[in-house]
């Protein structure tokens, strides 16, 4: 028997590469002697760098960059296969690096991200991969444009730091200076969103006030975005309102689609790619994938879902392992997912929960396999 092990951190208490251990020990509790695998996986948010570096037995590179309000920070990225990287926009530009009185996206900017894009080309990467999730920013991307050598000139013809604030001053877009190596560079874009740049959908008023805006700045920054909007519309020809996904990361998106002609797709749909999971399924029997919580979002460009049906279209059932369960948990079954069990074994505080997550997760385990080895054995019988 051969037993894929494939879930999803539990946030604030276990990493993926904790439950593959779990799961191993569990496994041999249970079953005996069997092939058991692990892969770390992620969907495109925080730890997406971790689990593909570790999955494709790759490197950090660490370097320091200006952090989302121009101070140091000191980010690492990931370098796998030779020829690539993979870079979270979070780990310089992520709103974890904003202390909760300074958070204004008029103020912030994407500049370390362009550093570590940047940081990743001096060192000969061309294949890169850039998860947006988690921005401090609402910049449109000049910020990590700029620091590609990309510049924003107000209508004195002066260059613009590319801060939030500076969107609506910008009046033409110089490009003559880009790094040349970009367009070398083959670029992915890990996003979940299909939010256009402008709009009541779009990036300033679906995601500012998570990064610290307030409806009168909010009005400011979308103001902004529509004139950045219109710049490039002139200067280029592409309406940023028809990209999906435009609006991520405070409009980084744009940027990476329309100057690096980056390309988008689905976070988790990128990760199991760049781990090469469909090889990893071959002669597997069942999967055990799960996640901290399952409920409806589960559904939508999460990890679970993408091993499921991943899984589900080569016929090979998967289960999960959950820390909870939530309003209509139960649709993830609708994709490839057999049936869920809960890490929790009595009602409890979620402290008490993620306080005890190692010791309740692998009892889950051993239930889970034992509810396996005994389908298994019934599946014997009636065989027969």
């Amino acid at each position: 028997m051969k037993i894929l092990f494939a879930s999803d951190s539990f946030k604030g208490s276990l990493s993926s590469e904790q439950t593959i251990g779990l799961l191993t020990k569990a496994a041999f509790e249970v079953f005996g002697e069997c092939e058991r695998i692990g892969v770390p996986v992620a969907d495109g948010g925080e730890g997406t760098v971790d689990a593909v570096v570790k999955a494709e037995n790759g490197e950090f590179i660490s370097c320091t960059v200006q952090g989302p309000l121009m101070q140091e920070v000191e980010a690492r990225y990931g370098i796998f296969d030779g020829d690539r990287a993979i870079i979270e926009m979070s780990a310089a530009s992520g709103l974890t690096l904003v202390p909760e009185r300074r958070k204004n996206p008029m103020n912030t900017t994407t500049f370390g991200t362009g550093e570590l894009i940047l940081d990743a080309i001096n060192r000969g990467y061309r294949n890169l991969t850039i998860a947006i999730g988690g921005s401090a920013t609402n910049d449109g991307g000049m910020g990590c444009l700029r620091a590609l050598g990309v510049r924003f000139l107000d209508k004195a013809g002066h260059e613009l730091k590319g801060f939030g604030r500076d969107l609506v001053n910008v009046r033409d877009i110089d490009i003559s200076a880009m790094d040349p190596r970009v367009k070398e560079c083959d670029i992915m874009v890990m996003c979940d969103v299909n939010n256009p740049l402008c709009g009541k959908d779009g990036a300033t008023w679906t995601f500012g006030a998570q990064k610290g805006a307030t409806p009168e700045i909010q009005e400011q920054l979308e103001k902004g975005m529509c004139n950045y909007r219109d710049v490039i519309k002139r200067c280029f020809g592409v309406d940023c309102d028809t990209i999906k996904g435009a609006g991520a990361a405070g409009g980084l998106g744009a940027a990476l689609s329309v100057f690096l002609r980056g390309n988008m797709k689905p976070g988790i749909e990128a990760v199991l790619d760049l781990i090469n999971f469909d090889e990893r399924l071959k002669g597997v029997d069942f999967v055990v994938t799960g996640e901290g919580r399952t409920d409806w979002q589960s559904c939508f460009g999460k990890v679970m879902q993408g091993v499921g049906l991943r899984a589900k279209a080569k016929g090979i059932p998967v289960f999960g392992l959950c820390g909870s369960l939530g309003k209509d948990a139960l649709d993830i079954c609708d994709y490839g997912i057999a049936s869920l069990i809960t890490t929790v074994n009595s009602p409890m505080a979620i402290e008490d929960a993620m306080g005890n997550a190692e010791a309740l997760y692998y009892e889950g385990a051993i239930r889970l396999f034992r509810f396996i080895k005994a389908g298994i054995e019934i599946g014997r019988k009636t065989s027969t």
